[in-house]
């Protein structure tokens, strides 16, 4: 007998503040896709031009000018760590996007019943499990005027030990992005995504406003995001989140924070946190995010970088 179980369960138990309901049964899926969205409190559904838009809203990357590239890192709770990657071509008026994410539960020894104890103990046989979750999504989208639509596909795939479970599911949306100086976002997510035994990605339908009050090609920069999350079988849930800084002669430094409405139950901050470092007029980033979580004596940091020729 395998400790697959136990440990998933274990795992699942230490990670709920991140699943929207008990029949839900995937991390990852519930996570920000970026690293500035990560600092943002999470909102997602609005911040276009990025390839990390694939994760919150597919037409969020309508508004690339010609490539984007992206990928951040993680370590997570109890052990684990949360990679993602995304890539974003517009060809026209069409543009494709790409994205991965995995969370890493790390190698578990696998224990089997001590036969000199009757079966009551186990006892380790020198092998051990990798438990993990990956999600990968692909997004097409078609823009024209103001106005860009988009759609995924997404495959879903949780092992642990011997256990396998996988789904497909898929998003919608919908991004109206007047210039550089306002958009507006909105996204039904993980239609479909049957794991099997009752378990479900976690749907949830996404609405939000972003506003640049200064030139974003300007020396100051200062942006706000709001953001409504409906996830299914739950109650609403309400993202701000401020974006300010200075860019100056192709050098920049911008601050974040963001606020999000939570479950009682869950022991994350409803604060996070985060910075960027702008290099070439912004064509790439590097970014920071950081949640504090009170039970475990500290938070998650996340790391990411964004580049877009």
């Amino acid at each position: 007998m395998r400790a697959a179980g136990l440990v998933l369960a274990a795992l699942t138990a230490l990670l709920a503040d991140r699943l929207i309901a008990q029949t839900e049964g995937s991390v990852v899926a519930a996570l920000p896709g970026s690293t500035r969205s990560a600092a943002l409190g999470g909102a997602g559904a609005a911040l276009v031009g990025d390839a990390g838009a694939v994760f919150a809203n597919p037409a969020g990357i309508a508004t690339i000018r010609r490539l984007s590239v992206e990928g951040s890192y993680e370590p997570y709770l109890a052990g684990t760590a949360v990679s993602s990657a995304a890539v974003a071509l517009r060809a026209g008026r069409i543009t494709w996007g790409f994205g991965a994410q995995a969370l890493d539960y790390g190698a578990e020894p696998e224990i089997v019943p001590d036969p000199s104890t009757g079966g009551r103990r186990g006892m380790g046989t020198g092998a051990s499990f990798h438990p993990y979750e990956a999600l990968a999504v692909s997004s097409v989208v078609y823009r024209w005027g103001l106005i860009a639509l988009g759609v995924s596909a997404k495959y879903d795939r949780q092992q642990v030990g011997s256990a396998l479970s996988d789904a497909w599911a898929g998003d919608a949306g919908m991004a109206i992005a007047v210039f550089d100086i306002m958009a507006l976002g909105v996204s039904v997510q993980n239609l479909g995504g049957d794991l099997g035994g009752g378990a479900r990605l976690p749907r949830r339908t996404r609405a939000g406003f972003t506003l640049n009050y200064t030139d974003p090609q300007g020396v100051f920069r200062l942006l706000t995001t709001v953001e409504a999350q409906w996830p299914r079988d739950r109650a609403a849930v309400f993202i701000q989140g401020v974006e300010a800084g200075l860019v100056k002669e192709g050098v920049g430094f911008v601050g974040r924070v963001g606020y999000a409405t939570r479950a009682a139950v869950t022991d994350a901050s409803r604060f996070t946190f985060g910075a960027g470092v702008l290099v070439g007029e912004g064509r790439l980033q590097m970014d920071y995010a950081f949640q504090g979580y009170q039970a475990l004596g500290g938070g998650t940091h996340r790391v990411g970088v964004r580049w877009t020729p």
